[in-house]
């Protein structure tokens, strides 16, 4: 199995205190399928992964993490099974972000690894998860799927669930600046390496992983 390891810190070994994280930027995209099956990252960082709304990262998140995710999906989905069919989300909504994030929080605090869902509009949540990283000496990752707005629109409708107009297109340029940002070596604030993935990449990963 090919498998694609981030390293810890530059050139010292992983728990060296005070050590800076490298910043390295992978792009996995455009391989045909041919990439790592495992992304394997050093135990007790964090890794968010960020895309538009259908783009398949609760799929991804589902199907490979094998450590405590936190998807805010989730959340909402048991809460969907708890309210009235007559009620309409928005409704709720702040509720279901309370208890996500309430999640998030008690999750950060095991200390263990974890691997977080982002709708890429929340900068202030991985600037929080970008905190604790450097409260615990590792590092914060970054794997962001990159595909089209249609094909996001595509599968929110094989979802059955989408998003307004209004809030994609805020979706579509926070992402598109994550993108563009990795792209050219930038990476959002706290962020100790991102890796690009479109469809096909992800497609191919069995595994998201930390090392013992």
């Amino acid at each position: 199995m090919t498998t694609t390891a981030m390293p810890a810190r530059p050139g010292v070994p992983a728990r060296a205190a005070g050590a800076r994280p490298v910043r390295t930027v992978r792009d996995l995209r455009e391989r045909a399928g041919r990439g790592p099956r495992a992304l394997v990252f050093p135990a007790g960082d964090l890794v968010v992964v960020s895309g538009l709304p259908g783009s398949g990262k609760s799929t991804l998140i589902r199907r490979t993490a094998e450590t405590r995710a936190i998807d805010s999906q989730d959340t909402r989905d048991r809460w969907e099974q708890r309210m009235p069919r007559f009620l309409p989300y928005g409704v709720y909504r702040p509720l279901v972000r309370m208890a996500h994030y309430a999640g998030l929080r008690r999750a950060l605090r095991s200390g263990e690894s974890v691997v977080v869902h982002d709708c890429g509009t929340q900068a202030w949540v991985r600037r929080w998860l970008a905190r604790e990283a450097r409260r615990r000496d590792r590092a914060l990752r970054l794997v962001l799927l990159d595909v089209t707005p249609e094909t996001a629109r595509d599968g929110q409708r094989e979802r059955g669930r989408g998003v307004t107009g209004y809030a994609f297109a805020r979706h579509r340029h926070a992402v598109a600046r994550l993108v563009r940002d990795a792209e050219t070596g930038r990476l959002p604030s706290g962020c100790a390496s991102a890796i690009l993935l479109d469809r096909a990449a992800a497609a191919t990963l069995t595994r998201i992983g930390f090392a013992k």
